[in-house]
C-alpha cells in the first residue's frame, strides 16, 4: 500500500518527469518527506557513550554522521567510500592507513581530518579518564594513531600481538565526532596537542565535552553549529510533535539523497500519534504493534509458528554486581523459577529459548551450541528456586529475608513489561519478589542503584548486534563499560580476545562454549530469547530492512516513493 504523502510525491515525480522536468528533492518540501518510526532514543548526537548507544541512537543518525564503515542490512561490515579509504597495511603488528576523501567536509564547512580519527581512539580506548564510552572494544588494542595535525591521512598500528578481526568496522558510522567542536565547547584551541602532549587538564575537558557536548533533546532548539553533519543528512529540528526532522546536507559530496528530507519518530516523540493518523512509511521497532499496524495484519501471539529471520541480538537480564543480586543463591533462585519457556513462546524468536550470550541466533554455529546448554534452567521450578534461597545464611534476627529484586528498562515496551510481569507472577511462589521499575529516562547508569537488573536487547534497548558478533562479546570482557554486571573472568578474557581474531569456525567453537560454560556457572546475566523486531515498509522504496545496530535506516538517503 502507497502512503498518501508518498503518492503524490510519486504522481508529482511522474508529471514534472514527462513535462522533462527534474524534481530536485528539497529539505523544506513536505511531499518529499518519508516517516520513519524506531523504538530508539535520541538524546544526544554521540552515539558512543554509555547511554548515546544503549539507547540505539544510531538507528537515526547513521546517515548523520559516517565513517569509515557502516553497518548493512545483515549486520556486516561495509566499507564507505564515500568517507575515505581504510587499508590493512602489515599484519604484525597490525597497521591500518585511513585516507579521508579529499571532498570529506562537516556541514559547517570544515574538513574531516585525522583530528577526529585520533579523538575517537582516545575516546574509546579506554587509556585516558573521563570519556564514557560505551565500550573500548578493538580500540583498547590500539597502540599509537600517527597524524600530523589538520591532515587527510592518519596510520594505526595496533599493540604487537593483537589481532582485530573485525578492524573494518572501527571507526564506523557515528564515530568521528568533530574535533573542531569538541575543542571550542572544551575551551581547547588545539584538541591533536593535547591528546599528543597528554595535557591531563585540557584532556578532562575535552572529555567533558566529547561525553555531554552534543545534547539532543525534543522541543530543544538544535545548535547547527554544534550538532553537525558529515553525511548526506543533517539535523534541522527536534520536537514531540514532529520528531526527529533530518534534512539534506548541503555540503554532502557523495549522491544526493533521494528524498530531501526524513522524519524520525524517535522514543519519547509522538510516533504513536503519527502512526495513528496514517503518516508513518517505515518502522523498525520491538513494539511489534507497530509493524502489524503499518503492514495492517494480526498480532502473532504465539511465536513458535511465526517465520521470523534468525536475528542478531539475544534478549537478556543483566544483573547488578552489587546489591541483593550479587548473592549468586538468589540469582540462581532468580533463574530458576523464570519461566524462560514460556517467554520464548511468547515473545522470542520462532518461540526458541536462547541459552547463550556468546552467540546469537543469525551465528552459524548458535543454533547447535544452543542445544548443548538448553537443560540450565529451562522452564519455572519454584520448589528448586526455594531451595537455593534456603541455602542462604540467616541474618542477626534468625530469618532470611526475602528477595526484593528491581528490574528496570525504559518505559513503553510492551514486550519488557511482559516479561517482567510474566517473572514476577512465576517467582512470587517461590518467595521472590519482582518490582517493575522503569522509567522514560531509564538508563544503564542505574544498574546497581536504582535496579537489581535490566532487560537489554542484545547490548542496547533497540536494534543491536553484528554479523561478527561485536562488540556484543565484550559485555562479558572483564572492566570493558559495556560489561554491566562487572563480570570477571580470566578465562572468559582470553576466548574473547582469541574469538575477535578469528574468523574460522572451527577455532571459534570450543571458545564460544567456554565463555557460556563459565557464565552459566557465574550467572552475570540470563539470555531469554532471540529478539523479535517489527520491520515494515509500505509505499517507499529501495528501504532494505536492517538486522543490525544501524537498524532499517543503515541506507535511509536511497529510498524513494514508490511508483
Amino acid at each position: 500500500m502507497i502512503g498518501p504523502r508518498l503518492r503524490r510525491v510519486a504522481a508529482l515525480t511522474a508529471a514534472l518527469a514527462a513535462a522533462g522536468t527534474l524534481l530536485v528533492a528539497c529539505g523544506d518540501d513536505e511531499k518529499s518527506s518519508v516517516d520513519y518510526l524506531v523504538d530508539a532514543r535520541v538524546r544526544s548526537l554521540n552515539v558512543n557513550t554509555r547511554d548515546g548507544y544503549a539507547d540505539g541512537a544510531l538507528m537515526a543518525l547513521t546517515r548523520v554522521l559516517p565513517g569509515f564503515s557502516y553497518i548493512g542490512p545483515q549486520g556486516q561490515t561495509v566499507a564507505d567510500r564515500d568517507i575515505g579509504t581504510a587499508t590493512l597495511q602489515e599484519s604484525s603488528p597490525m597497521t591500518v592507513r585511513y585516507e579521508f576523501s579529499a571532498d570529506a567536509v562537516y556541514s559547517d564547512g570544515h574538513a574531516m581530518t585525522c583530528d577526529d580519527l585520533l579523538l575517537a581512539a582516545t575516546a574509546m580506548g579506554g587509556r585516558v579518564a573521563g570519556f564514557d564510552a560505551a565500550t573500548h572494544a578493538g580500540y583498547q588494542d590500539i597502540d599509537k594513531v600517527d597524524c600530523a595535525p589538520g591532515a587527510r591521512s592518519a596510520t594505526v598500528t595496533f599493540r604487537q600481538g593483537a589481532s582485530y578481526g573485525d578492524w573494518a568496522g572501527l571507526f564506523g558510522a557515528g564515530t568521528l565526532l568533530p574535533a573542531h567542536v569538541v575543542g571550542r565547547i572544551a575551551g581547547v584551541a588545539d584538541v591533536h596537542g593535547a591528546i599528543t602532549g597528554k595535557d591531563a587538564k585540557a584532556l578532562g575537558k575535552i572529555a567533558d565535552a566529547w561525553n555531554t557536548g552534543f545534547a539532543l533533546a525534543p522541543g530543544r532548539e538544535v545548535d547547527k553549529d554544534t550538532i553537525l553533519s558529515s553525511g548526506p543528512y543533517r539535523v534541522e529540528s527536534y520536537s514531540t510533535d514532529e520528531g526527529l526532522r533530518l534534512v539534506a546536507n548541503d555540503k554532502w559530496w557523495g549522491g544526493r539523497p533521494a528524498l530531501g528530507d526524513v522524519t524520525v519518530w524517535t522514543a519519547g516523540t509522538n510516533g504513536a500519534g503519527a502512526l495513528a493518523d496514517g503518516r508513518v512509511d517505515v518502522v523498525d521497532s520491538a513494539d511489534l504493534s507497530a509493524a502489524d499496524t503499518l503492514a495492517g495484519r494480526a498480532a502473532v501471539t504465539d511465536r513458535g509458528s511465526a517465520r521470523d529471520a534468525a536475528p542478531l541480538s539475544v534478549t537478556s537480564l543483566v544483573f547488578a554486581g552489587r546489591g541483593v543480586v550479587a548473592d549468586a543463591l538468589v540469582r540462581r533462585a532468580l533463574a530458576s523459577c523464570m519461566p524462560r519457556n514460556q517467554l520464548a513462546r511468547a515473545h522470542g524468536a520462532n518461540g526458541i529459548v536462547w541459552n547463550l550470550r556468546s552467540a546469537a541466533p543469525a551465528d552459524t554455529l548458535g543454533p547447535s551450541l544452543n542445544v548443548q546448554f538448553g537443560r540450565r534452567y529451562p522452564r519455572s521450578d519454584a520448589a528448586r528456586a526455594r531451595a537455593l534461597l534456603d541455602q542462604r545464611p540467616i541474618d542477626t534476627n534468625g530469618r532470611r529475608p526475602k528477595p526484593v529484586i528491581r528490574i528496570g528498562y525504559p518505559a513503553g515496551s510492551t514486550v519488557d513489561k511482559a516479561v517482567v510481569d510474566a517473572v514476577a507472577a512465576s517467582c512470587v511462589g517461590a518467595g521472590i519478589t519482582v518490582r517493575d521499575v522503569s522509567s522514560p529516562d531509564f538508563s544503564v547508569a542505574a544498574l546497581g542503584k536504582d535496579a537489581d537488573a535490566v532487560l537489554m536487547s542484545g547490548d542496547t534497548f533497540a536494534a543491536s548486534g553484528s554479523a561478527s558478533g561485536v562488540p556484543a562479546l565484550y559485555a562479558l570482557y572483564p572492566g570493558d563499560p559495556l560489561n554491566l554486571s562487572g563480570f570477571r573472568d580470566v578465562t572468559v578474557r582470553n576466548a574473547v580476545n582469541d574469538i575477535v581474531a578469528t574468523t574460522s569456525d572451527s577455532a571459534r567453537l570450543p571458545l564460544l562454549r567456554t565463555i557460556d560454560t563459565q557464565a552459566w556457572d557465574q550467572l552475570p546475566s540470563i539470555p531469554l530469547f532471540g529478539t523479535v523486531r517489527g520491520r515494515e515498509y509500505t509505499g517507499v522504496s529501495r528501504v532494505v530492512p536492517g538486522l543490525g545496530r544501524s537498524g532499517t535506516g543503515w541506507n535511509m538517503d536511497r529510498w524513494g516513493a514508490a511508483s
